[in-house]
């Protein structure tokens, strides 16, 4: 390394949106109770990528650099002098450490159990939003410098579209080599002993090497918490954590009874997909999707709710009193109560040769990976609805031209105004109402569409390379296998709307009138999209989700 590389690294990084404060005399003071203090030497490691647990570390004198080492060289993040503390999300969440940090400048730092930091930003708001906001904006941007996991596949490839979306959903560090266009990605593939064959493959810490690995055992790779093969019972267990199913931990762990709560892929749902939530009460410049959806996760985890994801549920019976439910790994999770909040599958379009594209062009979410996926390339939405409008205003930013296809008449009917505004303001945006999809052009990836206009039948090819379709949802209703009744469109019957019949699965008392929320096997109640009459919007499912641990309550009493 150069003399002149080694003073510029001696200089803090600037920090112009809140990523990187100084804590005052006073705070550094009030942590010196619960940690120590000690020198550090120039080249030590205080933090190296892949550890699974680390202190919370204050610079109080010299420099540290975050760094992050990939096949032998060396990436500097951030310098931090006196004042600034070290780490980032994974300490309040588990995860291991992405980036290494090294002495750059000797001095002291004063360390705190990462135990203990949860137990400080529990008990202290505004030390804990200070250090919450921080490690946000600091995970935000060791995804946008693409640090962190290397994915290496094809783009042809469904399994590599799988892994990108788990890294995605979850807010994992991490960037894609893309074998069709990296042109090392066979050198790189030699170095590191795979055959094209074993791709998609997931590099971490630079080093461990998971072979198309699901998405559990990449969880387990960087420290997400997955439910185990068997768990002891619980008193409440929340399936699906949506905006329901994480207002509905947080809640029935705050209020303590004792939970457990699982999701097939992430945090958040389908809002967690969201570039943008700009109608939210409480966030007037609006807050995305990922983000409420990591807060969440971390309000939930610290009441003690205990959220573990990749892990799919199966089925739901009885045994002994309590509810069974079984996972797609073979194990299971016994409970008192169950509230479902598996929300809704992603309803699709009826043409031909769909199934053909949807591992490489059609997409039913709009973020930044699906942005990177179409790079410069013109695309099409189709849907009249906020998700569709929020998809257009977001991909209008990343493709040349984006073309919003509305079955109906007027855009206005199903979309916030709002949203209306905002579309009718972009240039790039083309509304093409009373407009259908009816061919789909090219062979391995998408190359146009035949769209038509269904008031004078009239048909034309439009120019997209991507398509991406929010015309509603379907319940994920399918794994309970009639436990519980549904409407006549596969929606979860809760409440006063539930056949005052014999239960579905035999209780443990008589039949009664269903609780708020409940569904007709008592102790079983449903929230959020997946149930019959529900509005869709991340407001009301986190109010039921809320709402339904009063049931709960009353629920375990009568039980």
């Amino acid at each position: 390394m150069s003399v002149a590389a080694t003073r510029e690294q001696l200089h803090e990084t600037p920090d112009p949106y809140g990523a990187y404060p100084r804590l005052s005399p006073e705070q550094i003071e009030a942590l010196e109770a619960h940690g120590t203090r000690r020198t550090t030497t120039a080249g030590e490691v205080i933090v190296r990528a892949g550890d699974t647990s680390y202190d919370f570390v204050v610079v109080l004198q010299g420099m540290v650099a975050i760094v992050e080492h990939d096949r032998g060289a060396e990436r500097l993040i951030a310098v931090h002098g006196a004042g600034r503390f070290l780490g980032e999300l994974n300490l309040l969440t588990g995860e291991k450490a992405f980036v290494s940090a090294v002495v750059r400048q000797p001095g002291e730092v004063l360390a705190v159990r990462a135990e203990r930091l949860r137990e400080l930003v529990a008990r202290d708001p505004a030390f804990g939003d200070l250090i919450l906001r921080a490690f946000i904006i600091r995970r935000s941007i060791l995804i946008g410098l693409r640090t962190g996991l290397r994915i290496v596949g094809s783009r042809h490839s469904p399994d590599t579209r799988r892994l990108r979306e788990f890294a995605a959903r979850n807010r994992l560090p991490h960037s894609w080599i893309d074998l069709e266009e990296y042109p090392a990605a066979e050198t790189l593939l030699r170095e590191l002993g795979v055959a094209p064959a074993e791709t998609p493959v997931v590099i971490c810490g630079g080093e461990t090497v998971l072979r198309n690995p699901t998405n559990a055992e990449l969880a387990r790779a960087v420290g997400l918490q997955v439910a185990s093969a068997s768990q002891n019972a619980c008193d409440v267990a929340i399936v699906g954590l949506g905006p329901a199913g994480l207002a509905a931990a947080v809640y029935a762990a705050s209020e303590g009874l004792e939970t457990m709560a699982i999701d097939a892929v992430a945090a958040g749902g389908q809002a967690a997909t969201s570039s943008r939530i700009e109608n939210y009460l409480g966030f007037p410049f609006g807050i995305s999707g990922g983000e409420l959806a990591e807060r969440a996760a971390i309000q939930a985890d610290k009441f003690g709710a205990r959220p573990r994801l990749a892990l799919r549920a199966t089925s739901l019976t009885r045994r002994d009193g309590n509810y069974v439910m079984r996972l797609d790994d073979g194990g299971e999770i016994e409970s008192q109560c169950i509230v479902i909040a598996t929300g809704a599958q992603y309803r699709t379009l009826d043409i031909p040769r769909l199934a053909q594209f949807e591992g490489t062009s059609i997409y039913y979410a709009a973020t930044e990976i699906e942005a990177q996926a179409c790079r410069m390339d013109p695309v099409a939405i189709v849907g009249g609805g906020n998700s569709a409008g929020q998809a257009a205003v977001f991909l209008s930013g990343h493709a040349p031209t984006v073309h919003l296809l509305v079955r109906g008449g007027d855009l206005g009917a199903d979309m916030s105004r709002y949203l209306v505004d905002r579309i009718e303001r972009i240039e790039n945006v083309h509304v093409l109402l009373n407009t259908e999809v009816v061919e789909l052009l090219g062979d391995c990836t998408l190359a146009g569409l035949v769209v038509r206009n269904n008031e004078d039948g009239e048909q034309h090819e439009l120019d997209a390379r991507a398509l991406f379709i929010f015309i509603g949802a379907l319940p994920h209703t399918g794994w309970l296998g009639g436990a519980v009744d549904l409407d006549d469109r596969g929606f979860i019957l809760t409440g006063r709307d539930v056949p005052l019949d014999e239960p579905v699965i035999a209780p443990v008392q008589p039949a009664h009138e269903p609780l708020l929320l409940e569904t007709s096997s008592p102790g079983v109640f449903a929230v959020g999209d997946v149930r019959s009459g529900s509005i869709k919007r991340v407001a009301s499912a986190v109010g039921e989700g809320s709402i339904v641990i009063a049931s709960v309550h009353q629920a375990l009493a009568a039980l």
